[in-house]
């Protein structure tokens, strides 16, 4: 895998396919708050958990 931006992209597919990943991200998020579950996450190129509870105070900030 290369450093490139995907947003910077020939392809336009792969180019839309940042919005779908962030949809993704947000559904993960939700249902993650309705099942009371944690997600997990790269952050700083490091493994991270994130509880529902931390999401929940995220979404009200």
């Amino acid at each position: 895998m290369n450093g490139k931006d995907i947003s910077q992209a020939k392809d336009k597919v792969l180019i839309g396919s940042m919005a779908a990943m962030r949809r993704a991200a947000c559904m993960a998020r939700e249902q993650a708050i309705l099942t009371n579950t944690a997600i997990v996450v790269m952050k700083d190129n490091k493994i991270v958990r994130i509880t529902a509870e931390e999401l929940r105070k995220q979404d009200k900030a």
